[in-house]
Formats: structure tokens, sequence, C-alpha cells
């Protein structure tokens, strides 16, 4: 039994999975912001507004 790479494989899992955990988490934040963000624009009238 080879010690060294079973630790290996789980500490590359680990990371592995937090980098998809991260992601997902990272993606329902930006989906959350744009529907927000088009509610806004809706709310509006459907335009978007700049600062001039």
């Amino acid at each position: 039994m080879n010690y060294y790479n079973e630790i290996k494989d789980v500490l590359i899992k680990n990371e592995v999975y937090k980098k998809v955990k991260d992601y997902s988490k990272n993606k329902s934040d930006l989906n959350s912001y744009y529907e927000v963000g088009r509610l806004i624009v809706e709310a509006q009238g459907g335009e978007a507004r700049g600062i001039n």
C-alpha cells in the first residue's frame, strides 16, 4: 500500500470538491445579481439607463 499516493489522492479530491463548490456558489450569485438587475430595468420601463 502506497500511503503517499492515497494521501495525495484524498487531498486532490478535496481540492476539486472545493473548486466545484466555489464555482456553484459564484454561479448562483451571478444569476441572482443578473435577475435583480433585470427586474430593476423592467421596473424602469424596460430601458437600460446609464449615468450621463
